[in-house]
């Protein structure tokens, strides 16, 4: 038999429950989502690990995906695991040649996310939305017609990553960094490292600002060790821009995230929501070019978008039919860009997605997380921790050792990373950014040097990445050990990091 007694009113469960420490007090919190399917991996030994790696010339990118055993850190482009509504979606795809049904879906999504201005109808006399298969052929189509307006054109940005310089390059472009002060002192306590230099900018403008056809800010920097761009230097760079009449473009494919720093980290945006913090800043823009595949939340999609009546429409009426044509011709009808027309529905639901509170707290509080935990193990990496990655700082991390510049400590350590313990990451430094001069047959290194371990979105769980770190830390304890590698193919090629081959060094 059961026993009766007298119900607790609602105000006095109120009451029960204020005598306890509340959700948010939580040390470890728990996460906004559950998991909807999981793949397990392929069981892989050390020994087949390094085989496979020294036939890929020590280069990650050709390690085999399904026998990487650890976490998969080598990039967050299309590595998202999809919501299970974007795989409802997905169901949803017309597949039609012209005007399926979801590129209009996508373009109501565009003007709700990034303003009325950025996507009209492609029927109209001058469109202005351009879809592609990924960021990439949009620089492609981009710099393609800006290297036709004239000689020596200069683009200036706070970071070009490196497929965007390479774009802007083979175009006979001219592509100039232009990177914080705050970013090379590891003491400054900035959060917005990601910021172009101010001054640095205004030197160029009184020198060359008639070579520049457009000025290019990337949020989140990526080349800058994923750190974010302030509302008050896109603000900033957008009025001094505009004063020598050149448009001012977003490399916006981490939009959200540097969004997200803004509300936390600048002054008159914490009680803003991140809608009106992305409208405001691309309001500051004139056009922008996008890869889907990071704030996108899928796996496959990028985007070109104009300013209706922005400054780049108004100076250069003609480029719109002219990209056009390109995108027709390279990706197919404008309404589908190379995309399929489920590409496009798992799009429209990932916009709305990576905007929401709750994914962006959890999203940015396990990269912070990750990289605090680098951090306290004293592996010297880049702080304040950035958005979409952590940045082990290659110089530092080698500082005590013999290693030389030319013998490329980040090459080596990726390496053993994966050999040894199964996580991939990726070397953003001296070899990926830097070149061979074969006039005078000398490395020439770039100002950042850096290891990139990139996460992808709704992937990996806290297990994961702490034992990455783990791994990081017994190598950084024995980095006298770690030999340089030899660049035995691809060193003068122009993006080396994808094509070259390595073998370590033999040790003294």
């Amino acid at each position: 038999m059961f026993k009766y007694c007298a119900l607790i009113d609602i105000v006095s469960f109120l009451s029960l429950v204020d005598q306890f420490e509340k959700l948010d007090s939580l040390s470890v919190m728990p996460r906004p989502y559950f998991n909807h399917s999981i793949e397990f991996k392929k069981k892989v030994t050390r020994e087949e690990r390094i085989a496979a790696l020294e036939k890929a010339g020590l280069n990650v990118f050709y390690f085999p995906s399904e026998m990487v055993t650890g976490c998969d850190l080598l990039s967050d482009s299309g590595t998202t695991t999809m919501t299970n509504e974007q795989w409802a979606a997905l169901h949803q795809g017309d597949e039609a040649y012209g005007s399926n049904k979801g590129y209009f879906m996508l373009m109501e999504q565009i003007r709700e996310t990034f303003g009325e201005t950025f996507s009209n109808e492609p029927h109209l006399n001058r469109p202005n939305a351009f879809l592609f298969h990924q960021g990439r052929p949009c620089e492609d189509a981009l710099f393609s017609i800006i290297g036709k307006l004239g000689d020596d054109l200069v683009i200036p940005s706070n970071g070009h990553f490196d497929t965007t310089q390479a774009n802007i390059e083979a175009n006979n472009i001219k592509a100039v960094n232009l990177f914080s002060q705050e970013l090379h002192d590891k003491d400054s306590k900035s959060k917005f490292k990601g910021d172009m230099d101010i001054e640095k900018y205004k030197r160029l403008l009184a020198k060359s600002y008639e070579k520049i056809p457009l000025t290019y800010l990337t949020i989140t920097n990526n080349t800058g060790g994923g750190q974010p761009v302030s509302m008050r230097n896109i603000q900033e760079i957008s009025e001094i821009s505009h004063e020598k009449n050149i448009p001012l473009f977003l490399d916006a494919s981490r939009f959200a995230e540097n969004a997200w720093f803004i509300k936390k980290y600048e002054k008159g945006y914490s009680k803003k929501r991140i809608e009106e913090i992305v409208k405001e800043m691309f309001s500051y823009a004139d056009g922008f070019t996008t890869s889907f595949k990071k704030d996108g939340l899928v796996n496959m999609g990028g985007g070109l978008f104009i300013k209706e009546k922005g400054l780049f429409m108004k100076k250069y009426p003609e480029i719109p039919d002219r990209l056009m044509n390109y995108q027709i011709i390279k990706e197919g009808h404008p309404t589908y860009g190379g995309l399929s027309g489920r590409d496009i529905m798992a799009l429209c639901v990932g916009l709305r997605t990576v905007i929401k509170e709750e994914y962006l707290d959890y999203r940015m509080a396990q990269v912070h997380d990750f990289g605090e935990k680098m951090k306290n193990a004293n592996i010297p990496v880049l702080t304040p921790i950035g958005g979409h990655a952590v940045y082990l700082d290659v110089n530092r991390f080698f500082e005590d050792t013999d290693m030389k510049a030319e013998e490329f400590g980040g090459i080596s350590l990726t390496a053993l990373l994966l050999a040894v313990y199964g996580h991939r990451s990726c070397e953003l430094g001296y070899f990926a950014f830097g070149s061979y001069n074969k006039k005078t047959g000398k490395e020439e290194f770039p100002e950042v040097n850096f290891v990139r371990f990139a996460i992808p979105r709704l992937r990996y769980e806290q297990k994961d990445l702490d034992s990455v770190v783990e791994a990081v830390k017994i190598l950084y304890e024995q980095r006298d050990k770690i030999p340089g590698v030899k660049v035995v193919f691809g060193k003068d090629l122009t993006l080396r990091h994808f094509k070259a081959r390595f073998e370590f060094l033999a040790s003294n």
